[in-house]
């Protein structure tokens, strides 16, 4: 009994962390998120090309899904009214982790279309967009996998 009661305050404790860590990401992603939706009002978003555009549209589709994404595990948290399982924790893991790409790649995508617009120039948009997706995967994927340490999943 002690042992799961020890294994409930661990998961509890793993999911107030993942929490902690998406309500840190969220704001700076709910502010370009409003950025981005007010960019199509402006008059100078029909000036762009019409890849830039659709670029824009998408990168703002995929800001969404990894607001959805980020959201999860709060929500997953709330609607277990705070009872916290292996499987929640890992899920939520999962999801705060797959947030990042959609987010990688449509801040990417943002870069493209304004560069584009205040370049013109289309190698150049496609350049600072790969930069930065590369910037992104480096710093969130392949530099944490350096680390020697590794963390295995919460046993169920």
């Amino acid at each position: 009994m002690d042992d799961q009661a020890s294994q409930q305050e661990k998961n509890h404790r793993a999911m107030r962390d993942i929490i902690e860590e998406a309500r840190c990401i969220l704001p700076g992603l709910q502010a370009v998120f409003g950025f981005q939706t007010i960019a199509v009002f402006n008059e100078r978003f029909n000036d762009l090309a019409l890849y830039a555009q659709a670029c824009h549209m998408v990168g703002l589709a995929l800001m969404v899904i990894a607001m959805a994404l980020l959201m999860t595990p709060a929500v997953y948290y709330r609607a277990q009214h705070g009872y916290a399982t292996s499987l929640m924790v890992k899920v939520a893991r999962k999801a705060i982790r797959g947030a990042l790409m959609p987010l990688a790649l449509g801040l990417s995508l943002d870069m493209l279309t304004v560069v584009s617009l205040a370049t013109d120039m289309l190698s150049l948009s496609i350049a600072a967009a790969v930069a930065s997706l590369l910037l992104f995967v480096g710093l969130w994927y392949l530099i944490p996998r350096r680390d020697p340490i590794q963390v295995g999943e919460p046993q169920a």
